[in-house]
């Protein structure tokens, strides 16, 4: 059967798409913010400032809608204080922060664009495909995310002071980006090589499962992916230990939290029955108990990224406040 001939596409530019997010979506730092609270963001808090001083690994798995809630100043201000080691997310996540930096504005209405068939080809957001193909040319062995954030941070973008992926490549800290072919609106472009694409995601799962190799007394926080985040964690974890176990050694102390919008119960430290739908949701059964049984612990937030990512920064600004003062006395 033939291959679909992508030079029939019509790419129109941004410049005529509706966004239904402006830079207005971006939230600004507030250390008074007393809207959001919950004991199990405060623990993790703790356990996020001692992972910082042990030198261990805190990372931060997140789905594409962290992105468009507009929690990015708190995150890359964690980054800057080096209270976190590692970000990852989906190729989705990668788009909306090259399009909030290049335009400040990003997201389409899936419903008005499918109708006409128009939807994600857009030109200029195909131009990451650029990107990671000229990335590959000159190192086969960046990642993704490196690729990307080194393009923003050099461009001439004027909102790239939000974008994640620039800051992250500025301070040194890996965002290691886990595409699916076709799942993504650039995988539709002309322009988009599938082994090139996979190429630099598979170099930045070898990146992420590095970094699990430093997880012990570490944290993993999952705010909203429900497959991407427990698949890769899964599989990364199972490296990590396997290496561990040879140097006899454990990955085994470590904090997780999930923060997503599911209705847990309170004994989510249980794996559900398979004749629970819930079994199905893999954050719960993968990251909540299976991979924590063995020393580790587990934390569920039900909340929107846009209360809990700042929450959690409070948090983490009073612990530790709360530290320097008691170094002091």
């Amino acid at each position: 059967m033939p291959l679909f001939n992508r030079s029939c596409l019509k790419i129109k530019p941004l410049s005529e798409r509706e966004h239904c997010l402006d830079i207005s979506a971006i939230l600004e730092l507030n250390d008074n913010n007393e809207g959001f609270k919950h004991q199990s963001l405060e623990m993790v808090a703790d356990r996020i400032v001692s992972a910082k001083d042990s030198k261990s690994s805190v990372i931060v798995m997140m789905g594409a809608h962290v992105v468009r809630s507009g929690a990015q100043k708190y995150l890359i201000d964690l980054m800057e204080k080096g209270y976190i080691s590692c970000i990852s997310t989906n190729g989705a996540g990668m788009i909306h922060d090259f399009e909030f930096a290049m335009i400040g504005s990003t997201t389409e209405s899936v419903a008005k664009y499918i109708k006409e068939g128009q939807f994600g080809l857009w030109r200029e957001t195909g131009q990451l495909n650029d990107i990671i193909n000229g990335a590959y040319e000159n190192n086969k062995d960046i990642g993704m995310g490196e690729a990307v954030g080194d393009y923003i941070n050099k461009s001439e973008f004027p909102y790239k002071n939000i974008s994640i992926f620039a800051n992250a490549y500025r301070l040194g800290i890996p965002v290691t980006v886990h595409v699916g072919i076709g799942y993504d609106i650039i995988h539709s472009h002309p322009n988009c090589d599938g082994a090139v694409l996979g190429k630099l995601s598979y170099n930045d799962f070898l990146k992420f499962a590095r970094v699990m190799m430093n997880l012990e007394s570490g944290v993993v926080a999952n705010f909203g992916s429900a497959i991407m985040a427990p698949e890769v964690y899964l599989k990364s974890l199972s490296m990590a230990r396997n290496v561990a176990y040879q140097n006899n050694k454990s990955i085994n102390k470590f904090s997780v939290l999930v923060c997503d919008l599911h209705d847990l119960p309170s004994n989510f430290r249980e794996e559900p029955l398979k004749d629970n739908p819930a079994y199905y949701f893999r954050p719960w059964k993968t990251m909540l108990v299976r991979t924590v049984a063995d020393g580790g612990e587990s934390f569920y937030v039900r909340g929107r990224h846009e209360d809990t990512i700042p929450a959690l920064w409070q948090y983490i600004e009073r612990v530790k406040g709360q530290g320097a003062r008691g170094k002091e006395e």
